[in-house]
């Protein structure tokens, strides 16, 4: 007698933690959120570093003390999913946080005009990610495969990452080339100069946009990109959509504070780009084997716990050997240095 082997579809629950008045409110607690800093940047500056490392702060406590709350609410798991979903989302926004800088170089953005740039680019973001989430967890409940998928994007993304970190390969964007700022250039004009907060301007009788409206053309469109990444990878901790979200919205909301703390910081975590190909690479095998599991239950999966232990573990190694790197280099040139000097 043949006997045939059917593979088991995977269960897999996109279940809700929260109500539907939970997720009004944590919408409105978001968008308040918001709304703070569109105030704090209607007034176009240059934040001070206390400026910038206080609201840094407010915006790492939120989300330590709404985790707080929802391990007490809803227990040690849930509260043990979102903590890890938080920290990989917030890992992968300081990586964001390098185009940032360059775009806001290569555009020569106004240092008063950076945190107004960078609103834009987190609304757009919040609202891209918002869309990728629910689409995600629609494919999740309808598709089995849709972790199988998830799991190819990070090990594509994780191999693309770790090429450009062995290579030291530096983000050089010429505007010119960019397809956002070629396609709006040859459908309307573009002033020279930037005129404050404004995006549009009258010019020579008709409506031209600003620089302004470019660069935030620019970060829109990688807002895509980051998207495509980082929804995949906090769905590789938690197929809760609620706490998609949130991880995603609390690494989101204090990305302008955090570009101004950490600007000239950035550069000194010279293999975070190493860590972060492991930590999608990671996260996208925990993916595969969680489609596999649900196909063939002889497949092992990667605990929560070990997935935070396994993050957190590669963020601290890269900081500890960036930091002994950016030592070693600097050693090493301080002779020649001394050479360089004239000598009496």
């Amino acid at each position: 007698m043949l006997i045939t082997s059917t593979p088991v579809t995977p269960t897999i629950s996109t279940s809700s933690i929260a109500s539907p008045s939970m997720w009004l409110l944590t919408i409105a607690g978001v968008i308040a959120l918001f709304v703070v800093d569109f105030v704090l940047t209607r007034r176009p500056h240059d934040p001070t570093f206390r400026e910038a490392a206080v609201w840094s702060a407010f915006y790492i406590a939120v989300p330590i003390a709404f985790g707080a709350w929802l391990w007490l609410a809803h227990g040690s798991a849930q509260g043990l999913e979102y903590y890890t979903g938080y920290v990989v989302e917030k890992s992968l926004s300081v990586d964001n946080l390098f185009i940032f800088i360059v775009l806001l170089g290569a555009f020569a953005v106004p240092r008063e005009l950076r945190q107004r740039v960078l609103l834009v680019g987190v609304a757009g973001a919040l609202l891209l990610r918002a869309l990728f989430i629910a689409l995600g967890a629609q494919l999740i409940a309808t598709f089995s495969w849709t972790f199988l998928l998830f799991g190819g994007i990070l090990l594509a993304t994780a191999v693309k990452v770790g090429r450009d970190a062995l290579t030291h390969a530096d983000h050089v964007i010429d505007v010119r080339q960019l397809r956002s700022v070629r396609l709006v250039r040859r459908f309307y004009p573009v002033s020279d100069d930037y005129a404050g907060t404004r995006m549009t301007v009258r010019q020579s009788g008709r409506q031209a946009l600003t620089p302004l409206a470019l660069v935030a053309v620019a970060i829109l469109a990688t807002d895509v990109v980051f998207a495509v990444d980082s929804v995949p990878a906090v769905y590789g901790i938690t197929g809760d959509p609620y706490l998609v979200f949130v991880t995603n919205a609390f690494a989101l909301l204090g990305l302008r504070a955090l570009y101004f703390l950490l600007e000239n910081a950035l550069s000194a975590l010279v293999h975070l780009g190493h860590g972060l190909a492991i930590i999608l690479a990671f996260i996208g095998i925990k993916l595969v084997l969680h489609w596999a599991h649900g196909m063939w239950t002889g497949v092992p999966e990667i605990p929560t716990p070990v997935s935070l232990a396994v993050i957190v573990g590669v963020l601290l190694t890269v900081t500890v050997t960036s930091i002994g790197s950016r030592r070693r280099t600097a050693a090493a040139e301080a002779p020649r240095d001394l050479d360089r000097q004239p000598r009496a």
